[in-house]
């Protein structure tokens, strides 16, 4: 017998496993470990919860999943895929800093002429302002770079009195090697100021949006495979399981979405019978790649999870995240392709409520911290919140009923331990 998934949501999970998508991170396979297990910690340190049980993280054979357990507060049982791709990220990162410029140029010139960064800012300018970073922090580079070239070149030429006369030929290229080494110097600074990061980042997704990465479109097909199978072995083992949760996180509330669409397409009983499926994207940037005209696939995969009444979806922003786009709805901002008289089931919008969920303390230290900031959605509350990360993934309630919940109702008191702790 075939019934609506959403119809078993009120009950309570005592059994879950979590998927989840981390962002464009070259070292989202240690980052994310470690930052679960710190915050987790802390969590129950803050809301007076017995000490989590955390296995030991092991790695699938192929390297693209790692996994591990957790029995939290309450007796809930969780169970953890982090799907890694974290390698195609370490591949960009590693190619030629020229070649990574181009495509910046080449992207950042391409959504200005189509109209696309004006989208950006009119959804969040904050996040306008990340992505036209790398490109105006080039231009000043550039500028820069000229200017020690031109001065390199006046003092080894003829331009002053003092100037040592050296032929034309010889003093602009020594000039053009004397501004790429002064370039080569600002290395540090620039990882620092996650010039780099940040422009592989937005690159990645105008590629994605371009329907240019065939080796992510491959490692998204390897991650339905690996979830087919995993749900498959659950069921084999007579394992029982309460929820599927798929998490993601920046970039990965993308990956999350593809995944959970063609997840639902490659086994139709998934959602419809057996444990509750559930898709929770936190502070994504789905826009970047949606909105672009050739990312069809991506919006008829927005679409499918639209209209399914298969999978509760839940889309926490956050208007203090500077890289989200909090104003974002898909019915709204984009052209899917769905039929006339489909239901409207999908998304619930979701304000994580960064303000009432952290110590004025804290705050203060974070709010001009844009990574910080956007890591919030991963880390610990210092209050009660209506969002709370380890709550959705390790609590006894489904995402559905934490989404739908009376949030004005739920407490924001100090937890009186978490208040003093440093950023």
């Amino acid at each position: 017998m075939r019934y609506d998934g959403l119809s078993k949501q009120s009950a309570s999970v005592r059994r879950r496993h979590v998927f989840y998508c981390p962002g464009y991170d070259p070292e989202s396979r240690t980052r994310y470990r470690l930052l679960f297990v710190r915050e987790l910690l802390r969590h129950a340190k803050c809301f007076g919860e017995a000490k989590p049980q955390i296995s030991r993280a092991s790695l699938s054979a192929d390297g693209l999943v790692q996994s591990w357990t957790v029995t939290a507060s309450g007796g809930v049982e969780t169970s953890y895929d982090v799907l890694l791709w974290d390698d195609l990220v370490a591949r960009d990162t590693a190619r030629s800093r020229f070649v990574s410029v181009a495509l910046l140029v080449i992207g950042t010139l391409h959504a200005l002429i189509r109209g696309k960064l004006f989208t950006f800012y009119r959804l969040n300018w904050k996040y306008g302002n990340v992505i036209l970073y790398p490109f105006v922090l080039l231009l000043l580079l550039g500028a820069a770079t000229a200017l020690v070239a031109l001065v390199v070149h006046a003092h080894l030429g003829d331009w002053y009195a003092h100037s040592l006369g050296m032929p034309p030929w010889a003093t602009i290229p020594l000039g053009i090697l004397v501004g790429l080494g002064w370039i080569r110097a600002m290395e540090a600074f620039l990882n620092r100021a996650f010039f780099w990061q940040i422009l592989n980042d937005w690159v990645f997704n105008w590629q994605h949006g371009q329907g240019r990465r065939p080796d992510y479109e491959a490692r998204l097909d390897v991650f339905v495979d690996h979830l087919v199978a995993r749900l498959a072995a659950f069921a084999g083992a007579g394992e029982a399981l309460d929820e599927i949760l798929i998490v993601g996180h920046s970039t990965g509330g993308l990956t999350a979405v593809e995944v959970a669409a063609r997840l639902l397409a490659r086994d139709p009983e998934i959602g419809a019978q057996g444990p509750v499926l559930s898709l929770a994207t936190l502070g994504s940037g789905l826009p970047l790649v949606a909105v672009q005209p050739q990312a069809v696939r991506v919006r008829a995969d927005i679409a499918s999870l639209v209209t399914s009444r298969r999978v509760a979806w839940i889309d926490y922003v956050a208007p203090q995240d500077w890289m989200n786009f909090p104003r974002f709805n898909p019915l709204h901002d984009l052209d899917l392709p769905i039929e006339a008289g489909s239901p409207i089931v999908n998304p619930t919008i979701r304000s994580a409520r960064f303000r009432e969920i952290i110590a004025e303390e804290t705050y203060r230290k974070v709010r001009l911290r844009p990574f910080r900031m956007h890591f919030q959605f991963l880390m610990s509350n210092d209050r009660r919140g209506a969002y709370d990360f380890f709550a959705m993934t390790l609590g006894p309630e489904t995402l559905h009923q934490r989404g739908l919940a009376d949030w004005a109702a739920l407490s924001t008191e100090p937890a009186p331990s978490c208040e003093t702790m440093a950023a």
